[in-house]
């Protein structure tokens, strides 16, 4: 493998790794996706790769798509509540491969929805509306047409505005709300949660299994919440604000907020413990 091949992956990686987040919803997941896309370069026939770039792209989104496939097919998987793996930065600086993989804010309740799409409609929205890949690459990989690749992204472009219309982009804004809901919580005072919850705000957890809607639902978890004793400290989570909770001086949960119209519309709670050690949270300890 020459030099020359490895700095042009090398310079190929942090794009790739945002499409691979963008179709997995785990960092995790996604370079395990590069690092078989890297294998597959090795192996492959130098002759046969004419444009490195879109190759690459090609591979990376293959191998994802066959990883969504593999998660579809497990019996247990339509069960789970899924809690796409969130990008955690402080608020005086986010990590600049962070920026590059959030350049088209890529929150967490965009994840969810694509979560809920079939695997080519997935592909084809994200590599036709977040990549600018052309309708014919696409159809290559998922094996149709042009014409049915491009009705595959327009499915899935509706089934996105529908479900995670865009929120609001002021980030000082975004954080008032955030702090008033986690002084709130932590008060008790739920008088406080009504003024800054949309009636159909919806919380998920992953740890354990969790999924309600509604106000007076969410104010029912919030009340549980402020019997813990947590310690909240905000944070910039996939862009937006949102916030890690400590509890006995340990990370409890990452919760990723999204904020329309200065209400809350969703609350996205990761709190596995696996998934926890997994995220640099003590930078953010109290």
């Amino acid at each position: 493998m020459s030099m020359d091949l490895t700095e042009r992956f090398e310079a190929n990686r942090t794009r790739l790794r945002a499409v691979a987040y963008r179709m997995l919803g785990s960092l995790s997941e996604a370079d395990d996706a590069v690092q078989e896309t890297w294998l597959r370069l090795t192996r492959a026939d130098r002759d046969d790769v004419e444009n490195l770039d879109a190759w690459l792209t090609t591979v990376v989104s293959r191998v994802a798509l066959n990883m969504l496939r593999s998660r579809r097919r497990r019996a247990e998987e339509p069960f789970e509540v899924r809690v796409p793996e969130p990008i955690v930065d402080r608020e005086d600086g986010t990590d600049p491969e962070h920026q590059a993989l959030l350049a088209d804010s890529v929150g967490l309740a965009l994840l969810v929805v694509l979560d809920t799409l079939p695997p080519a409609e997935r592909l084809a929205f994200v590599l036709h509306d977040m990549f600018a890949v052309p309708f014919d690459e696409i159809a290559a990989i998922v094996d149709r047409s042009p014409d049915a690749a491009r009705q595959l992204a327009s499915r899935a472009r509706r089934r996105v505005r529908g479900a995670a219309p865009e929120p609001d982009a002021d980030l000082a804004a975004q954080r008032k709300v955030v702090e008033a809901f986690m002084a709130a919580a932590r008060d008790g005072d739920f008088e406080a949660l009504v003024a800054v919850l949309d009636p159909d705000v919806v919380l998920r957890a992953d740890f354990p299994a969790t999924e309600v809607h509604g106000r007076e639902d969410v104010l029912t978890r919030a009340r549980g919440y402020a019997r813990l004793d947590l310690v909240a400290r905000f944070a910039i989570v996939n862009g937006a604000a949102g916030a890690v909770m400590f509890r006995d001086g340990r990370p409890f949960s990452v919760a990723g907020v999204t904020i329309r119209d200065g209400l809350i519309t969703e609350l996205n709670f990761v709190a596995d413990p696996d998934r926890l050690a997994q995220l640099d949270l003590m930078r953010f300890a109290p």
